[in-house]
């Protein structure tokens, strides 16, 4: 039978656990709505793709949520409501509120959204498509060829329109992974050749 004082003990980590849903329901309902909305018109759901040689599949994918704006009064406002992300300035005076963590993403992020939705028909989209990326990133799939692809497949479904620009696109890494592949095929024959020889 535990003490009182194993009891207080416990009753005290239980205390510094928080409850992973808790902060969301001290998001005063006015304020979360004007954050949807300003996010709906402001806020931007990306991932964007990498070259990365010490990577198996040759390529990182970095998802990120980010919202900008000059006056950065509503920034603080969501990071603080949030409880995750960071703030940045550019030498234009544009400040950004970014999270690029796909746990925290998942874990405040996207229950934000569940729960004040957005209202666009093309950001309620995007957000589906960012929300299942994170979700498969999270299980490890962004790691395997075939979860991979999926993940680049969504991406390309990621803010059509004008104006998108993207250093890397599908193309880029189809080619990139042919030209593993055939680096591959070459050096297993020439392996097998210098195993027949010997």
């Amino acid at each position: 039978m535990k003490s009182s004082r194993e009891n207080s003990r416990g009753a005290d980590n239980q205390q510094e656990r928080p409850d992973k849903q808790n902060w969301l329901s001290k998001i005063p309902e006015h304020i979360g709505w004007y954050l949807s909305g300003f996010c709906d018109g402001e806020g931007s759901f990306n991932a964007s793709l990498r070259k990365r040689k010490d990577h198996k599949i040759g390529w990182q994918i970095v998802i990120t949520f980010n919202v900008a704006q000059r006056d950065v009064s509503n920034l603080k406002l969501l990071q603080n409501q949030l409880g995750c992300g960071r703030l940045q300035a550019r030498r234009d005076g544009v400040h950004y509120f970014v999270v690029t963590d796909y746990k925290l993403i998942l874990e405040r992020v996207v229950p934000f959204f569940l729960k004040f939705e957005l209202q666009s028909k093309d950001k309620k989209l995007n957000f589906t498509l960012f929300k299942e990326i994170a979700t498969m990133m999270n299980r490890g799939e962004h790691l395997k060829d075939k979860g991979f692809q999926k993940i680049v497949e969504l991406r390309e479904m990621l803010n059509k329109g004008k104006g998108r620009t993207r250093k890397y696109n599908k193309l880029d890494v189809l080619v990139n992974q042919e030209s593993s592949e055939t680096i591959r095929q070459t050096l297993a024959v020439k392996t097998r050749s210098h195993i027949e020889k010997i």
